[in-house]
């Protein structure tokens, strides 16, 4: 492609020949010859082959919303001829980065890292990667695609909070949620043997009648769970930055819950987002999860959520508006513990209230902390 500069000096060359032509001064004719020959030279010059090996890797691939996140460039030099500087262009969602790469003697590497943009929450494409080779005259330039567009997945960020345990049953001694099912009591079901389980809870009828040895599945009914629910209307929030801290909150509250392996199930005005049982790694798949929510105008109002929620345990509504805190009272019956958290800027009027229901007004994830029932 010829560059501004080419073009330029191509509009030049044809001017100095209009100009001098009609006078018979031959040095405008060799002039605008030379000038043309050299962008037609340039234009060539970049289509030669470039001869490197180019590959981009992330690091980390998951980022949470805000942190940092470096992309590394390894270039080698795989042609006969010492490269010169050259440029390479990636895009973020949208913003371009641009990376200048040193110059790259005959089968030399080099390793060139930049940031990359993690203010917007969800799956990021990275790519694709366009090196830019020109002429050493900058009249013409070629970009040329390397490798495939990566995907980086920024999640949103968490507070450390405490779970709200409740629950209808408890033991005297406490909650115990690493125990179960061997401390358990309560039968849930049957399931196949597995090695390791305790003998002691084979169902010998079920064995006999299948021939597959069978244990007794037993679960803990002393087990607090919780039931988070995000508003995710398009009209509930002024704008990004409410709904972004509105989704910060929800993962706070389902973190802290799954960090002490007791069941949580995230609802959203879309449906059931996720269903977690208490094991290992799901905090994890909390925070996948939330990454690529959105606000929706055909979203669900938080009722139509809460009556697929069951009942029992505790129950944290997350919202951009009060309107929303009629849902949970209109539930409280249902549940040992309700909460309503309200993101945003302080309203007109103060805070309302209903019977039966904790409301927590926060503007950031510091005030999240700070408000949270202990």
């Amino acid at each position: 492609m010829i560059t501004r500069a080419g073009w330029g000096l191509a509009a030049a060359s044809v001017l100095v020949y209009a100009v001098g032509a009609p006078f018979g001064y031959a040095q405008a004719a060799v002039l605008a010859v030379a000038g043309l020959a050299a962008v037609g030279a340039s234009a060539l010059w970049t289509l030669r082959g470039a001869g490197l090996d180019v590959r981009r890797e992330l690091t980390p691939v998951k980022v949470t919303r805000g942190e940092p996140a470096v992309a590394l460039l390894h270039v080698r030099n795989t042609g006969r001829r010492r490269h010169a500087g050259l440029v390479a262009r990636d895009t973020c969602r949208g913003t371009s980065v641009t990376v200048e790469v040193p110059a790259l003697a005959r089968d030399t590497a080099r390793t060139v890292s930049y940031r990359l943009p993690t203010r917007r929450r969800g799956e990021t494409p990275v790519g694709p990667l366009l090196l830019d080779r020109t002429d050493p005259f900058g009249l013409a330039r070629r970009s040329i695609a390397y490798g495939r567009t990566d995907l980086l997945l920024v999640r949103p960020r968490t507070v450390p909070l405490a779970p709200p345990h409740a629950g209808r049953r408890r033991h005297l001694d406490g909650l115990d949620s690493r125990s179960a099912p061997n401390g358990a009591i309560s039968f849930n079901g049957l399931r196949d043997y597995v090695i390791g389980d305790d003998l002691r809870h084979v169902h010998w009828r079920s064995t006999a009648r299948t021939g597959v040895l069978m244990v007794k599945e037993l679960t803990d009914v002393n087990l607090p769970s919780t039931v988070t629910v995000l508003d995710t209307r398009h009209s509930s929030y002024d704008g990004d930055d409410e709904f972004e801290l509105a989704v910060d909150v929800a993962a706070s509250v389902a973190c802290a819950v799954t960090r002490d392996r007791f069941p949580v199930r995230l609802l959203t005005g879309a449906g059931e987002l996720l269903h977690a049982k208490g094991g290992p790694g799901e905090t994890e798949e909390v925070l996948d999860r939330l990454a690529v929510v959105e606000r929706s105008e055909q979203a669900d109002a938080p009722l139509h959520a809460l009556r697929r929620a069951g009942s029992g345990g505790a129950l944290v509504l997350v919202s951009g508006t009060f309107a929303g805190l009629a849902d949970a009272a209109a539930v409280r019956r249902r549940f040992d513990e309700v909460l309503f958290v309200r993101v945003g800027e302080p309203v007109e009027g103060g805070r309302p209230a209903a019977a039966g229901v904790t409301v927590i007004e926060v503007g950031d994830l510091a005030e999240l902390a700070a408000a949270w029932p202990r």
